[in-house]
Formats: C-alpha cells, structure tokens, sequence
C-alpha cells in the first residue's frame, strides 16, 4: 500500500477567529461534508471546547456515515497538536487507513484567512479509490467553505 499524500487552499472571506468557531464545531465539521459523509460525536459534545484535548489521546469515538445513513468508517478523535485559532494536528486511528494525518492551519490574510489542508494517509485497501474519494470530499469541503464564508 502507499502512503497518499494531499493539500488543498482556500482563502475565506472572514477572519481567522470566525473561521475557527466554524472549523472547531460539530455543525460545522458536518456542514462541510454533507450530504456526502457526517461524523457523529457524542451529544454532550457541540465544539472542541467541550471536551478535553490531550495531545495523543482518543477525545471520542466517531462514526463515518455515507449520505449521514450508512456506516463506512470508524475513527478515533485523536488531536496530538491544538493551537487555538490556528490550526490543528489530527492523527486518528481508523478502520479503513493504517495511517491517518490531517493538519488544518488558518493563517490571518488582512480581514481573510487562508485555510489549508495537509492530508497524510495510508489506506488498508484500494488505495487509487481511497484517495479519490478523499480528495473529492476535501474538495468539496473547501467548496462549501468558500461559500461559507464568501463576501456579502
């Protein structure tokens, strides 16, 4: 198997703080992948702030929902790096990858920001399939960002 490697950009018309609130949120997160995928998360749990974050340690155990019904995946939350504002480290143990890192950074661009995603992944079977389909959920996310936050 081969270790994937992909990066997406985008510049968003609102400032890191705002963006943050988004990207740190369980609405948001899902506002991101639908109606492709959701995650599931406990119900006590709406933001990161809600939870307690230690550096390699599983914060809950998410489901991967295909079209937010079907059950493709498993993971569990692992952050090993938190910078409030700016971005974090995600290195979750899956079902479906031997090895899974999303780094996302928001970087402060006058009244913009400028969010990027780092993805590292292995997956445990089908890997020109595998890395399709992340990157077309990735580019789909970064699409629903930038409509998010378009100037209005």
């Amino acid at each position: 198997m081969a270790v994937v490697e992909l990066t997406f950009e985008s510049e968003l018309a609102a400032p890191p703080e705002r963006v943050w609130a988004w990207v740190t949120s369980v609405r948001g997160i899902n506002s991101e992948l639908r109606p492709l995928l959701r995650m599931t998360a406990p119900a006590r749990v709406q933001r990161l702030d809600d939870v307690l974050v230690v550096a390699g340690k599983p914060v809950f155990r998410s489901w991967v929902l295909l079209l937010g019904l079907l059950p493709i995946d498993r993971s569990d939350l692992t952050l090993t790096m938190l910078e409030d504002g700016k971005g974090f480290l995600e290195e979750s143990p899956m079902l479906s990858m031997k090895r899974w890192r999303h780094q996302r950074t928001l970087l402060a661009r006058d009244a913009a920001t400028l969010l990027t995603d780092q993805l590292k992944f292995e997956p445990r079977f089908a890997t020109g399939l595998v890395r399709w389909f992340v990157g077309a959920v990735f580019r789909h996310r970064h699409r629903v960002l930038r409509r998010a936050f378009a100037q209005r």
